[in-house]
């Protein structure tokens, strides 16, 4: 007869240190996985992506140094205006540097076009523009006069080519992957909130966690 109490005892002992885990597996609430959600649909809000804005700088930058170079050659070989109306009206292929220019604006608007405005994620667009730019550099290189024109035959070339080249190492190493990581990240966090949502549609207080009265020995 000693027994049944005891027994009694160790059942609601063992209840009352069940209570715990339970209200730990019923306290799980999915608002820190939404706040994720909802900052990344902030971003997507925004348009465009911290390290793609980061790429579209560079890009600006690489039209903005390129040109800044060609100014300054335009001043060494005797004044703007001069050698502008001689580059640029009198264009010469082999001894002018006004195509580098141009390329650079190339770059510059289907770069902007593709991964600015219309968000593109994929790399066709910077290939297409790296092998434009690195055939007509090799093959300006080759024909035309500009190593005989002083320090700007080898600088604005060597530049364009490696500027080109890293736009297209940031955008195929840093920007897609980066972007492809974030969408898993979100996806993986949708589910896990839908998930939560499901098993735990509300967060139960500590009164609804109860033992049953103690047992008259005998009953």
């Amino acid at each position: 007869m000693n027994r049944v109490p005891g027994d009694t005892e160790n059942a609601h002992s063992s209840s009352v240190e069940s209570c715990p885990s339970l209200r730990d597996v019923h306290s799980i609430n999915p608002t820190h996985l939404m706040a994720r959600i909802e900052s990344y649909e902030g971003r997507e809000k925004k348009g465009i992506s911290d390290v793609r804005r980061t790429f579209c700088l560079f890009v600006t930058f690489d039209l903005l140094f390129i040109t800044l170079l060609w100014i300054i050659e335009l001043n060494v070989k005797g004044g703007i205006e001069t050698t502008l109306e001689k580059e640029v009206l009198h264009y010469d292929y082999s001894s002018s540097y006004f195509d580098i220019f141009l390329l650079a604006v190339f770059r510059f608007k289907v770069l902007i076009l593709a991964y600015a405005m219309c968000r593109l994620r994929h790399w066709w667009a910077i290939a297409f523009t790296t092998a434009v730019t690195s055939a007509f550099l090799l093959a300006k290189v080759i024909i035309s006069q500009l190593f005989s024109q002083g320090a700007f035959g080898y600088v604005l070339p060597i530049i364009s080519f490696i500027l080109a080249w890293i736009e297209t190492w940031f955008l195929d190493f840093k920007v897609l992957p980066q972007e492809a990581e974030e969408e898993n990240r979100f996806l993986i966090a949708q589910d896990a909130s839908e998930r939560a949502a499901l098993l735990h549609p509300g967060v139960l207080s500590d009164g609804q966690f109860y033992s049953p009265p103690e047992s008259v020995a005998g009953n």
